[in-house]
């Protein structure tokens, strides 16, 4: 794994499209007021019942019945929607606010960060009260130091992305038994920034490399990614993480295998004389993984004590109540927001894992779509409609019609190695496809750049 905790400069850089875009879905709403049973239901049976009586005038109840029902029809789904609406949205800020307004309030200590005492910084970790050790030194102070003062915009924005991620990350901690601080792990590996990629190739929010995702079983292919989906790839990350603690039989080693590679840990096992521990392997590991586990303590500090060093959230940048549907026929992000209104940034914030705006659903296979979770009942409320425009949306990856046939799909690909003498237009008509669906498969910006020996991805018809 990549040790991929990027600048200040550099994070806020990278947020301010994501959190632009996507406010546009949370500011200015107010949350709808939960319907009355009345207004939802009808009026009870019984009181028109009594008040029809008290004219003297006898209404049978079946015509009572008959009355009240259309109005329940008309009204109920609209309504249990906006309810479900407000009850989700009202969950999920509770647990913002248990992520925001953590149960530390050690001292009010209002002194700089380089010059608070170390028994204070020692008293603060002390009170996190961590099923992993936060270990305190003078490589832990300089870690703390720099993230309360010039990489102070480093947690403000992690701050406001975990409202939306940490409770994904503690549900998948909790399901496999894990302590919940390792949540602090994808902070400094992605900064929370789901499209991150390293300089080694390292990807997503837990940052898989290529091979290693593969392990355990994410799907990476032009049409999607797996180590940006949030949800499988914090399964997965859970997992390596887990394996690796039942290996090393410490949480501090196992992070740093989990940035270096157990076989870089296995080398400093032997050359520590017997240590074990993280700080007693500390000057056999890389050095990039030397500062790793004191970066995980500093970050976790910074987390429970942003109060105490003047650092403000930012707004969560992504809609913080959502839902999910199955989909099981390829569908373009078009068909959607066309559809239904919801802008394409959105579904691509809350769907990252998707590369060409396209959800891959054929021949057997289904994915997740994440919405707004207001969006949830428009989609199935017009899914005849948005699945009857895949014509205008998904032309290039249709199967000719035949005989009056519905056309069908494919995703089915073929690697096709460049030979000598070869380019892209006698390769477009070998496999009868063309040179521009070549160039967008591969992100080919100059057709005529093709080289000997390189490797092409092509979308069999």
């Amino acid at each position: 794994m990549a040790f991929a905790l990027l600048g200040a400069t550099v994070v806020q850089a990278q947020s301010l499209d994501e959190n632009d875009i996507l406010k546009s879905l949370t500011q200015g709403k107010t949350l709808p007021t939960p319907p009355t049973e009345e207004e939802l239901y009808g009026p009870d049976e019984e009181e028109v019942v009594k008040a029809e009586s008290a004219t003297n005038v006898e209404v049978p109840k079946a015509v009572v019945s008959k009355a009240v029902e259309p109005k329940a029809e008309e009204n109920v789904m609209p309504k249990l929607d906006s309810m479900l609406c407000v009850w989700s949205e009202k969950n999920r800020f509770m647990a913002c606010e248990e992520i925001l307004n953590p149960q530390i309030l050690a001292d009010t200590i209002d002194l700089p960060a380089s010059e608070i005492p170390d028994s204070v910084y020692i008293e603060r970790l002390k009170a996190i009260g961590s099923a992993i050790p936060l270990s305190y030194n003078e490589v832990v102070r300089k870690y703390i130091i720099s993230y309360t003062t010039r990489n102070k915009q480093v947690i403000s924005n992690a701050l406001g992305r975990a409202q939306y991620y940490f409770p994904i990350f503690e549900a998948e901690l909790d399901a496999q038994q894990m302590p919940l601080e390792l949540r602090m792990l994808p902070v400094i590996e992605s900064a929370l920034i789901p499209k991150a990629r390293s300089k080694k190739g390292a990807a997503g929010l837990w940052q898989f490399m290529y091979g290693t995702s593969k392990g355990y079983k994410l799907e990476v292919s032009s049409f999607i990614d797996e180590r940006f989906d949030p949800v499988k790839s914090t399964n997965a990350g859970c997992r390596f993480l887990k394996y690796l603690y039942n290996t090393y039989g410490d949480w501090l080693v196992a992070l740093a295998a989990y940035n270096c590679g157990p076989g870089n840990v296995n080398k400093a096992l032997r050359k520590a004389d017997g240590g074990k521990t993280f700080w007693e392997l500390y000057p056999y590991l890389p050095p990039e993984t030397r500062g790793y586990v004191p970066a995980f303590i500093a970050t976790t500090y910074a987390f429970h004590y942003h109060k105490q060093h003047g650092i403000k959230p930012i707004e969560a940048p992504l809609p913080i109540a959502t839902d999910t549907l199955t989909i099981s026929r390829i569908l373009h992000f078009d068909q959607v927001s066309s559809t239904i209104g919801t802008p394409k940034d959105v579904l691509r914030a809350l769907n990252p894992q998707f590369k060409q705006d396209i959800v891959p659903a054929v021949r057997g296979r289904e994915y997740s779509l994440v919405l707004p979770v207001g969006e949830v009942g428009k989609f199935l409320d017009h899914e005849a409609e948005i699945m009857g425009k895949d014509t205008i949306y998904l032309r290039e990856y249709m199967n000719p019609r035949k005989n009056g046939e519905i056309p069908t799909f494919t995703i089915d690909s073929k690697i096709h190695k460049v030979k000598q003498g070869e380019n892209l237009s006698i390769i477009a008509r070998k496999y009868g496809v063309t040179v521009k669906q070549i160039c967008k498969w591969n992100n080919i910006k100059d057709p005529s750049k093709i080289r000997v020996g390189q490797k092409l991805e092509i979308f069999l018809k």
